[in-house]
């Protein structure tokens, strides 16, 4: 009967400690959610997602910065800019030919004496080189004959005008004076006109008259303003006309040629009368300005590239043939698009162009763009960035070895 009672007395009281237990948990649970109610009756998690509605995970291409660290980056805004649509093409530096003369001698003969040298600035008219000639020789005593002769036939038709006063002389003997003396005029006009050919001025033909001496010495002039851009002549080297090469070349050197090789591709985009700005790689500050002349008419069938011949300006006579040069030309109306400094550009190891943006200044997300040209220090944006946005200017360099830091 005893141990009987003694059971019952351990049932009641697991029971009774069973209820107490959970009576605990149940105050214990409603307090803890009544006071989760009076923040707003949320659990923390739920809470603090409600505290942030929007916030999204971590960017794995974001870099936060420190203090210090923003005083190596600089941020602006996205501006909008002009870029003009533009064809580039690389080509050398040429004489202008149709200001080019070659300089032959007029007549045969060996040169006596030189007066200019290679790369020298001449004028029209002065003398180039001296060559002693045959056939001035031959001239100038033609001229000094027909003279003599012109000197007789007048005194003769003066003295016999004499006799026929007196009727020494018939009429037909004077007539016969005035045709010889006439036709000596006509030898003596002839005569100064083959020597003219040969450069010399009328003062020169008359001293040649008076004084009764022939000078084979022909002079051979420049014919144009320019500078000597090649020289064959030799003293004592026997030349004639027309004979290759010529002793002297002159070219004016006010205006050159760029003669440069497009490609096929972008042929339709140039004209004849188009500006050009010439950039020479020996000034590499300095601007040139240039118009097309000419476009090729055919096509290259090895380079598959047609010739387009620019006339440059060179008041200064800076320019010399065969140096390397490029040109520009403005083949469009400009695009305005978005612009960013070159710096804030970077070039990853697969080729894209990636930027840093930022909405904060502090917290940098790095986004790839397609660019377009470059202008004046500004990298054209085609896609992948508005106007107005905040963009690290300077310092995305800094930015990319962040996170690659970040990243290891």
């Amino acid at each position: 009967m005893i141990p009987r009672i003694a059971s019952t007395r351990v049932r009641v009281a697991v029971v009774g400690a069973v209820i107490v237990v959970a009576v605990i948990a149940y105050w214990a649970w409603h307090s803890g959610s009544g006071s989760t109610a009076e923040v707003g009756g949320a659990t923390p998690a739920r809470a603090a997602l409600s505290e942030a509605p929007n916030a999204a995970p971590a960017d794995p291409d974001s870099v936060d910065l420190s203090e210090s660290q923003l005083a190596s980056v600089k941020v602006e805004p996205v501006a909008e800019r002009e870029f003009p649509i533009e064809k580039e093409a690389v080509g050398s530096i040429d004489f202008n030919e149709d200001m080019s003369v070659q300089v032959f001698t007029p007549y045969q003969g060996r040169i006596i004496a030189l007066f200019a040298e290679i790369g020298d600035d001449v004028k029209k008219g002065q003398t180039l080189f001296t060559i002693d000639s045959p056939d001035l020789l031959q001239a100038e005593s033609t001229l000094i004959a027909s003279a003599g002769v012109l000197e007789l036939t007048t005194r003769n038709l003066e003295r016999l005008r004499d006799l026929y006063s007196t009727r020494a002389v018939s009429q037909h003997d004077l007539e016969q004076a005035v045709s010889d003396q006439q036709t000596a005029e006509g030898n003596l006009r002839a005569a100064r006109d083959a020597v003219r050919i040969f450069g010399k001025a009328d003062a020169d033909i008359d001293h040649i008259v008076a004084q009764r001496i022939a000078d084979p010495t022909l002079v051979v002039p420049s014919p144009i303003d320019g500078r000597i851009t090649a020289r064959s002549a030799a003293p004592g080297l026997f030349v004639q006309p027309g004979n290759a090469p010529a002793p002297y070349s002159v070219a004016d050197v006010n205006t050159m040629w760029m003669l440069a090789n497009v490609a096929e591709i972008d042929s339709p985009a140039f004209r004849v009368g188009q500006q050009v700005q010439v950039k020479i790689a020996a000034f590499p500050s300095r601007v040139f300005d240039g118009t097309v002349t000419t476009i090729g008419a055919t096509v290259d069938p090895n380079t598959r590239r047609v010739l387009v011949r620019s006339e440059v300006k060179d008041p200064q006579h800076e320019l010399r043939s065969g140096m390397f040069a490029n040109f520009v030309i403005r083949v469009g109306t400009p695009d305005r698009s978005p612009g960013i400094p070159i710096d804030g550009v970077v070039r990853e190891g697969d080729g894209t162009m990636t930027i840093w943006v930022t909405a904060d200044r502090r917290r940098f997300i790095k986004r790839t763009v397609k660019v377009g040209q470059e202008r004046e220090g500004y990298r054209q944006i085609l896609e992948g960035v508005q106007v107005g946005e905040l963009v690290a200017t300077e310092g995305a360099i800094f930015l990319s070895n962040a996170l690659s830091t970040a990243a290891q």
